[in-house]
């Protein structure tokens, strides 16, 4: 039998964007990064978390992203063959370095400081059009859309899937930290979310992006209003709101858990998420699917085991919320 090359087969996520090391405080404090002093190192950025996930969940996942060549560059690339993600689009260049972040460990919102190089300097011809034909779904985080040349790449990779009708999924997870150009950043927005599918912004994203003074209900249509007919709307302890061409189809409440690791914990709701839904599950099936992943995720101190079983997981789903 003639088996095909990895990059031949049919990937139901092709992920882009970071792909970084994150140093993750080991001790937990209030105060952020203030008062850190020690980190392990940990496979970072969220396209490649949510590809390494929905490889854990058994579907095939790829990430097109740029590292260095040395010790963190190969630390990266060997954390995602491990779990799975295929790597055969992972671009290591020798004249750049590996983009690292410094991650505070705590129970709320996670304090971050990055040292950025490599990640955004992924050109559009790094993005193979048969690659995107190849996928199932195309996913990017506001990350590299917040410089050039990757916001570029990830401009082509949308621009491609959308016209050949793949499922766009765009993570709207602006920090101003990242992208302290606001104005600019509304403008990438409005081009990129025409592309769109489907978005996951948090309650913390609309409020970075938007502002404080809205009610949720209100951030969910200014997203529809952006362009996505598909809004997937965390909101943390309160839990999660679906809407879907511009109708609320339902909450799903958040459980109480005790919580010993945030990090990555949007990440794998998200890649939960997308799983069930190329599954074929209805909406508000497949945000019952991710609240299961993101619990068990936020109960986990580092990555999630090596596999899940998710019909498993299925089963034992309640017929509603």
């Amino acid at each position: 039998m003639i088996s095909l090359p990895s990059s031949e087969l049919e990937l139901d996520l092709l992920a882009i964007g970071e792909t970084i090391v994150d140093f993750i405080a080991t001790e937990q404090t209030e105060d952020g990064l203030r008062n850190a002093t020690t980190f392990e190192r940990y496979l970072g950025g969220s396209p490649s978390n949510i590809a390494l996930y929905v490889s854990k969940l058994g579907g095939r996942a790829a990430i097109v992203s740029k590292t260095g060549i040395g010790a963190f560059g190969q630390f990266l690339k060997a954390q995602l063959r491990h779990h799975g993600v295929i790597t055969d689009y992972l671009v290591m260049d020798h004249r750049v370095h590996t983009t690292v972040i410094f991650v505070s460990r705590t129970s709320g919102t996670p304090d971050f400081e990055a040292f950025r190089d490599g990640d955004f300097k992924l050109v559009p011809e790094e993005i193979a059009e048969e690659t995107i034909a190849r996928t199932r779904v195309v996913h990017a985080s506001t990350w590299p859309l917040s410089r050039e040349p990757s916001r570029l790449a990830v401009a082509k990779a949308f621009q491609l899937a959308h016209e050949q009708g793949k499922i766009v999924s765009l993570d709207p997870n602006y920090s101003p930290q990242i992208w302290p150009d606001h104005r600019e950043a509304e403008e990438v927005y409005r081009q990129m979310f025409q592309y769109a599918t489907i978005t996951k912004p948090s309650l913390d994203d609309a409020k970075r992006f938007f502002g404080p003074d809205y009610r949720p209900e209100e951030y969910i249509e200014m997203y529809h209003d952006l362009g996505p007919e598909t809004v997937i709307f965390t909101m943390g302890i309160e839990g999660v709101l679906i809407s879907h061409q511009g109708k609320l189809l339902g909450h799903v409440p958040a459980r109480p858990i005790e919580v010993v690791d945030v990090t990555g914990a949007g990440d794998s709701f998200w890649a939960g998420f997308l799983v069930a839904l190329l599954d074929g599950h209805p909406l508000e099936r497949c945000a019952l699917f991710a609240r299961e992943i993101v619990e068990l995720k936020l109960t986990t101190v580092g990555p999630l085991p090596s596999t899940i079983d998710r019909a498993d997981i299925y089963e034992q789903l309640p017929e509603s919320s």
